[in-house]
């Protein structure tokens, strides 16, 4: 009897040295796992705020962009288009001085006198003086309205001069026409001055628009 007493006390001697060494080698392990598991939690919560923010950092550069691609244009910036007539005024203008030109020749030839040549070369000269300036300074990219008044005021003396011929001699050529053709001139000239002046040249279009 004693004999089994010892065996089964040197039994639970061993039975609970092998408990205590189990309990004692679980213990780091928990240790470890309590140790590691702030660790984690601190990663974690670090990729989820890097995330985040390059979440946030990506949504303001996508409402940012926007604003870069559509800048907002000033008033001076944004180019008007230049107000001009539709026809230059020497289209008309040269063949109207060239007409009173010839005019003035050919009715001193058939009439002799010299009221008509001289006439005839003062205003259709000027005339065609003016206009071919006229033409020169708007190739220059000039205005021209200083030669399209001129013009104009020729074609009111013209008017006036044979209206005063015609009410004496009721002649319906050459006076008449005259009469006619100088009042068309008047209301020609007095839209392309109305109208802001000749239309710019081509090159000068093509140019403003490269620049716009």
């Amino acid at each position: 009897m004693r004999t089994m007493a010892a065996g089964t006390t040197s039994q639970l001697s061993c039975f609970s040295a092998m408990n205590h060494h189990l309990h004692l080698s679980r213990r780091p392990s928990l240790l470890c796992k309590s140790t590691l598991r702030p660790k984690s939690l601190s990663i974690l919560a670090m990729s989820l705020e890097s995330g985040s923010k390059t979440k946030i950092s990506a949504s303001y550069t996508g409402d940012a962009s926007p604003a870069n691609s559509d800048p907002i244009l000033d008033d001076d910036q944004v180019v008007q288009p230049k107000r001009a007539a539709k026809i230059h005024d020497f289209c008309f203008g040269i063949p109207f001085g060239g007409m009173v030109l010839s005019g003035g020749l050919l009715g001193f030839v058939f009439t002799r006198n010299p009221a008509t040549l001289g006439s005839g070369i003062l205003f259709g000269g000027a005339l065609l003086a003016l206009s071919i300036f006229s033409l020169k300074i708007w190739r220059q990219g000039k205005s021209s309205l200083p030669f399209i008044v001129g013009q104009a005021a020729l074609a009111a003396v013209l008017l006036w001069k044979n209206l005063q011929t015609y009410a004496v001699t009721k002649k319906v050529f050459p006076t008449g026409f005259y009469a006619a053709v100088s009042a068309a001139m008047i209301c020609f000239y007095s839209y392309v001055v109305l109208s802001g002046g000749n239309p710019p040249p081509k090159k000068l279009k093509t140019s403003a628009t490269v620049a716009s």
